[in-house]
Parts: structure tokens; C-alpha cells; sequence
């Protein structure tokens, strides 16, 4: 188990959209939850079943090596990744992201900061609601 010094350590060494090399070391439950990735760090990678393609036949299977790129990460010590290659997405996913998460090409090369530190502008802006 990763203490919450080391995640935070971690943490400040990753961007959004870095892309690791890694292997698929676990697909627990094919179609349903998602696939757990080795990218070479103390932290577990995973990717949501949302990512995947629809048919769990064309998941990346155990063993399978490629690239992956960080798409989110959070307090659950988990680097939650995006695979790299098209074929191991979800046939929709343009429409996908597009939807869930437009600022998406924004993102990229920024620092993955904690979910809970408000950034100024975020902290400024919850401050102006509070005064209305």
C-alpha cells in the first residue's frame, strides 16, 4: 500500500496525457469493471470500463504490453489511464470525450494536482457564489 506521502510524491511528477509504457496484469471481471495496468511505479494504473471498447473480446488481454496515457488520478492512489492505441477504446469514444470530458485537449502537459487543492481561479469563484 502506497502511503498518502509517496502518492502525493507521485503526484507531483505526473501530467496529464504522459504516456507510460505498460503491461495489463489483470482483467478481473471483462466487461464489467475495467483492466489493471503496471506502468513501472509503486501506484496501481487502471483503466474504467468506460474507456474500453464495448465487446470485452477486444480488451487488451493479460500480458498484453503498450502505451498508455495518464487520464485521471485521484485520492484513491490509483493512476487511471487512457490506452494509446484506438483499437482498446470505445468505438465512440470522440463522442465520448466530447461529452464527459471536452477540456480534455486543455488538459494535457498540465500537473495532476489534488482533486481537493482548489486552484485560485476555482477558490475565487466559490468565493463570489458565497457572496451572491
Amino acid at each position: 500500500m502506497v502511503t498518502d506521502a509517496e502518492w502525493a510524491r507521485i503526484r507531483q511528477g505526473l501530467t496529464f496525457g504522459q504516456v507510460f509504457g505498460g503491461k495489463v496484469v489483470r482483467v478481473p471481471r471483462p466487461g464489467a469493471i475495467g483492466i489493471f495496468v503496471d506502468i513501472g511505479l509503486t501506484v496501481g494504473g487502471f483503466v474504467d470500463v468506460l474507456l474500453l471498447p464495448m465487446r470485452d473480446d477486444c480488451w487488451p488481454a493479460e500480458g498484453t504490453v503498450c502505451d498508455f496515457e495518464i487520464w485521471w488520478a485521484d485520492r484513491r492512489k490509483q493512476i487511471r489511464l487512457k490506452p494509446c492505441d484506438p483499437r482498446y477504446l470505445r468505438e465512440d469514444f470522440a463522442d465520448f470525450l466530447a461529452s464527459s470530458r471536452p477540456g480534455w485537449p486543455s488538459d494535457i502537459g498540465r500537473p495532476v494536482r489534488d482533486p481537493e487543492a482548489p486552484t485560485p481561479d476555482e477558490l475565487r469563484a466559490a468565493l463570489r457564489r458565497e457572496e451572491a
